[in-house]
């Protein structure tokens, strides 16, 4: 998807919110290109939805339609009064009948694999983010011994 200008990014946002929320979103949303880790992010002290601009380029516009939804449930329900946050119930009640997901899906330009482990017997590849003990670990596929690559 081509990347898009805070107007075109308002729109969107009170278009999924008149949509889905029957609600009109009147406060400010915005790119916040720092952001690393997550797809976006609401501000309740400010009422400021910001959105990880790489979720534009990288992915799907359904993924970055999902955390939009995400994000308003939480400024819906904050503006409401009620619980807004992760651990809420009404929070989880809105995710579900809005159709929103609970978590974004990581970048692919992330990639978090430190490790990779070959077998010796079936050559099957395991990739793992924590090193795995060689010595006490064995294929899953067919108990072969593990060699460490990277």
């Amino acid at each position: 998807m081509d990347p898009i200008n805070e107007k075109e990014l308002f729109q969107l946002v009170n278009q999924l919110s008149i949509e889905f929320f029957h609600k009109p979103f009147k406060h400010y949303v915005k790119f916040n290109h720092r952001l690393r880790t997550t797809g976006g992010r609401y501000l309740p002290q400010t009422n400021v939805i910001e959105l990880n601009p790489k979720y534009v380029t990288e992915m799907d516009i359904e993924e970055f339609k999902g955390i939009i939804k995400h994000e308003l449930c939480h400024y819906h329900l904050h503006i409401e009064g009620k619980g807004y946050k992760h651990g809420d119930l009404e929070f989880k009640q809105l995710l579900v009948e809005t159709g929103s997901p609970r978590h974004c899906k990581p970048l692919p330009s992330i990639n978090r694999t430190k490790h990779i482990y070959r077998c010796e017997k079936c050559n099957y590849i395991y990739e793992r983010i924590k090193r795995v003990n060689i010595n006490r670990y064995r294929c899953g596929k067919c108990k072969g011994k593990l060699v460490h690559i990277r």
